[in-house]
């Protein structure tokens, strides 16, 4: 049993990851803006710092050192580029990506005296062939699929392998509040996935559980789409 980490961990695509990681036998926190359902979630803002570090302490203090991490925050926006104000733009970038660096960058000191260490990045299948109005959303998940690269790099050695799973089209809260607001048109988008479905949270927390697993110890560096074979 190892102690894990899932960011964005209160409703959706984080959410399932927990609830899956608990299945395995893992101790789960989940950090969100809102409080969660769980027995350690934290809340805290993964854009901010010193939120983060004392969250992760809180952490460790009742399970342990940090040995799995899920980053699964996210913050969508649909806007036409010209139109996107750079705080706009910032705001998207520091969650999507910056929060990745915060929370990697807090845990791997756990990692690396452990010897053993995995990390998942919930990136987008949006990072295989770009998406219009979604620029900066866009921009942000890509760099996460390279900081997984390096980062595999740079860390196998220690034992830990560091990996991303960009979701295809996934049945969550995000994903309906942007049909409500006209932004995505399922039955198009269905009709276009050749498995002719939406994804499920549980197919990438199914993903995770695989590459989290021993089983995977030889995978790093990936980039693991789960989406119905729309993007291959």
């Amino acid at each position: 049993m190892k102690t894990a980490v899932v960011t964005g961990g209160g409703s959706g695509i984080g959410r399932a990851v927990a609830e899956r990681l608990r299945a395995d036998g893992h101790q789960v926190a989940t950090l969100d803006l809102q409080p969660g359902q769980d027995d350690f979630s934290q809340v805290a803002d993964v854009t901010d710092r010193q939120q983060v570090d004392a969250a992760l302490d809180a952490v460790r203090t009742r399970l342990g050192p940090i040995a799995i991490l899920v980053n699964a925050a996210g913050l969508d926006g649909f806007k036409k580029f010209t139109d996107i104000g750079f705080d706009e733009w910032q705001r998207v970038v520091n969650v999507n990506l910056n929060g990745v660096f915060h929370c990697t960058q807090a845990v791997l000191p756990d990692m690396i005296e452990a010897g053993w260490g995995r990390i998942v990045n919930i990136s987008s299948s949006s990072t295989h062939s770009g998406t219009p109005y979604m620029s900066h959303y866009v921009a942000a998940k890509s760099a996460v699929n390279g900081l997984t690269k390096c980062l595999a790099l740079e860390y196998g050695p220690a034992g830990i392998t560091v990996n991303a799973v960009p979701p295809g089209f996934i049945d969550t809260p995000m994903l309906r509040s942007a049909e409500a607001r006209g932004f995505v048109g399922v039955q198009a988008t269905i009709e276009a996935t050749p498995v002719r479905r939406m994804g499920r949270p549980e197919d990438i927390a199914a993903a995770c559980s695989f590459l989290i697993s021993e089983d995977a110890g030889y995978i790093t560096g990936q980039i693991l789409g789960v989406n119905g074979g729309r993007n291959t």
